[in-house]
C-alpha cells in the first residue's frame, strides 16, 4: 500500500499534469520563453502570505545536509538557468527546495542570442535551449540580493543562494579570467557559493575554457581571490562540467578542481548530442543549443558516477533528473545534492516534493 507521502506527491503530479500543465504550454501561442518569462515573474511577486500556505502543503520533508561548509535544508536545488535574474529568488524555499542557483550571470549585461532560443520537446520530455547567458550582468543581481536584504550565509530566503557566474560573450577568451573575477568579486558578499560554469554550449569559444591549462588558471585565479576577500571564510567555488566530455578530459578538469581548491563539482551542463528524441521530436534535432530533460537522464548519471569514483570533491547532480527515481540513483551513484530544471518544468513542484519526501542518500556528504 502507498504511504502517506506517496499518495501526497501522486496527487500533485496528476494535478499538476492533467490540469496545469496544459493551460502552461499553451499560453503565449505555446512560445516556452514568454511562458517561462512571465510564470518566473508571476511568481517573484507571490505575497508571503501564500508563500506560507505553499511551503505548509507541499514545502515540507527535506532532508538538510551540510556540504562545503554550507548548511542546505533539502537536497534538492534550482538548477542555473531557471532564474537567471534572481525574479523569483524568494519562492524557491517555500516550494520545498533545499538552494537556488541563480544566473547564470555575467560581468556585462547582454541580450543572449537571437530569438526563437527555446524548443520544447514534449514527447521527448526535453528542451533544447541557445539562450546565451541573457542576464542583466552581475552588478543588477548583486543590486537585487542586496535589497532584498540577502547576505552570504544569512538564509533570508529560506535556502542558500548560489550564483553561477559565466564570461560575456563580448569578452576574448584571452580576458576570460578578469571578466569572472568580477563577478566573484560582485557577488561574493551575497552568494553562499559561486557557481563557474565554463560548459554552456551557447556562448561560442566557452567550453574551451574546460581544457586542462585554462581551467587551472581560471579555478586557481577565483578560489584565490575568494580567500583574498574572506580568508577566514572564503565563499565556496563549484565548477560546472559539460556531459561531452571524454574520461580523460574529465580526470584533467578534476586534478585541476583539487590543485585550485575548488569546493565541489556541478554536473553536467546540457548536451550537444541529441540521441534519444522521440520520433515525433526529431524535426528540432537540428536546432543548435543545449538539450536537457529525459534524453541527458543515463549519460549525466555516468558522468556523475565517473566523477564520485575519481575525486573525493562533493558533487552535485543534475541533467535528466525527471523523477524521484532519477535523484535516487544520483544519490546512489555518489551525489550529495541535486539540481532540477527541466523536470520542474515537465513535472512541476510535485518533484521536488518527491525528492524530498522520498529519497536518502545512500552515503554521508564529504
Amino acid at each position: 500500500m502507498p504511504s502517506v507521502d506517496e499518495l501526497s506527491v501522486r496527487a500533485v503530479r496528476q494535478g499538476y499534469r492533467g490540469v496545469v500543465r496544459p493551460v502552461l504550454f499553451r499560453m503565449h501561442g505555446g512560445d516556452p520563453e514568454k511562458i517561462h518569462g512571465q510564470l518566473i515573474s508571476a511568481m517573484g511577486h507571490l505575497p508571503e502570505s501564500l508563500l506560507g500556505v505553499i511551503e505548509r502543503l507541499i514545502g515540507t520533508g527535506r532532508d538538510p545536509v551540510d556540504v562545503a561548509g554550507i548548511h542546505f535544508p533539502g537536497r534538492v536545488g534550482v538548477a542555473a538557468g531557471l532564474d537567471k535574474d534572481a525574479v523569483a529568488a524568494s519562492v524557491w524555499g517555500p516550494l520545498g527546495f533545499g538552494f537556488a542557483e541563480l544566473g547564470t550571470v555575467t560581468r556585462h549585461a547582454q541580450p543572449g542570442n537571437p530569438r526563437p532560443r527555446l524548443f520544447r520537446l514534449i514527447r521527448s520530455e526535453a528542451i533544447i535551449n541557445r539562450m546565451g547567458f541573457n542576464n542583466n550582468g552581475a552588478e543588477a543581481m548583486a543590486a537585487k540580493l542586496d535589497n532584498a536584504g540577502v547576505r552570504r550565509g544569512n538564509n533570508r530566503l529560506g535556502a542558500p543562494i548560489g550564483v553561477s557566474i559565466g564570461k560575456t560573450k563580448k569578452t576574448p577568451l584571452a580576458e576570460a579570467v578578469p571578466d569572472y573575477l568580477f563577478s566573484l568579486e560582485t557577488l561574493a558578499p551575497y552568494a553562499d557559493y559561486v557557481a563557474i560554469n565554463v560548459s554552456s554550449p551557447n556562448t561560442p569559444g566557452l567550453r574551451s575554457l574546460q581544457d586542462q591549462r585554462r581551467i587551472e588558471e581560471l579555478t586557481g585565479a577565483l578560489v584565490a581571490r575568494a580567500r583574498e576577500l574572506d580568508p577566514a571564510a572564503p565563499v565556496p567555488v563549484f565548477v560546472k562540467m559539460a556531459p561531452d566530455l571524454s574520461a580523460g578530459q574529465v580526470d584533467d578538469i578534476l586534478m585541476a578542481c583539487e590543485n585550485a581548491g575548488v569546493s565541489g563539482i556541478i554536473a553536467t551542463n546540457t548536451t550537444v548530442g541529441r540521441e534519444h528524441l522521440a520520433p515525433a521530436d526529431q524535426h528540432l534535432a537540428s536546432q543548435a543549443g543545449g538539450l536537457s530533460g529525459r534524453p541527458l537522464t543515463a549519460m549525466a548519471l555516468e558522468r556523475v558516477r565517473w566523477i564520485t569514483r575519481h575525486t573525493e570533491l562533493p558533487v552535485m547532480g543534475v541533467g535528466g533528473i525527471m523523477s524521484p527515481a532519477d535523484a535516487q540513483a544520483m544519490f546512489d551513484a555518489g551525489a550529495v545534492l541535486v539540481q532540477v530544471y527541466t523536470g520542474f518544468i515537465f513535472e512541476g513542484p510535485a518533484l521536488v516534493m518527491g525528492i524530498n519526501r522520498l529519497c536518502r542518500p545512500d552515503r554521508a556528504a564529504r
